[in-house]
């Protein structure tokens, strides 16, 4: 990849950013539906960067946009900066979207029959779908996914908060894609690198 790092301060900072895209992992998406807390949206944006899950789908039917603004920016340690955001005001519309796109749709819920986190298949290219803080995922958002999970909980509390949830599953996510060598080999193709490099010099 070439790099002109225009008013960019250093070299090695450039380095960084390509050897972050290198590690992106475009296979794996996050949904929030309704969320309404900015500052679970932070922490989840966080651990999306963290993983290198770039894709973050804001479905909000029931609840206004969030307003990024008011997301805590120490929450969030910059990392809304380097995800790309996708607005969705129906489940059909963003389910469709993601399904044309490859992705099979997970859906966090505690309904009977969702399987447990850890016998998924998260090297696959997937979507988390991580529902409303109080209501969880819409009976919309569980009846059209591919799959429904669930995190195994061993104590009294029902259910993880939101955020924590995420960073879980996309923890696991990221444990069995480094044991694939999805970490070890860009996973976009080069031409595509170079574009978000570009854009993320830009910033």
């Amino acid at each position: 990849m070439s790099t002109d790092f225009g008013n960019f301060r250093t070299p090695e900072r450039g380095d960084r950013l390509r050897r972050v895209i290198e590690w992106t992992q475009p296979g794996l998406a996050v949904v929030v539906e309704n969320i309404h807390d900015p500052h679970n949206i932070a922490a989840i944006m966080r651990s999306c960067d963290a993983v290198g899950a770039r894709q973050l789908h804001l479905l909000y039917n029931e609840e206004s946009f969030p307003n990024f603004s008011r997301t805590g920016k120490k929450s969030s340690s910059g990392a809304r900066k380097w995800l790309q955001r996708h607005k969705h005001r129906t489940v059909e519309g963003c389910f469709s979207t993601l399904r044309e796109r490859g992705y099979r749709i997970l859906t966090s819920t505690l309904a009977d029959d969702a399987v447990s986190l850890y016998d998924l298949d998260l090297t696959k290219p997937v979507a988390i779908v991580l529902g409303n803080e109080n209501r969880g995922a819409s009976e919309e958002a569980c009846r059209d996914a591919d799959t429904r999970f669930m995190i195994p909980m061993m104590g009294m509390v029902q259910s993880l908060n939101v955020s924590v949830a995420a960073a879980v599953t996309l923890y696991e996510a990221m444990r069995q894609r480094r044991a694939a060598g999805m970490y070890d080999a860009p996973q976009m193709e080069e031409p595509l690198r170079e574009e978000l490099l570009q854009e993320w010099l830009r910033k």
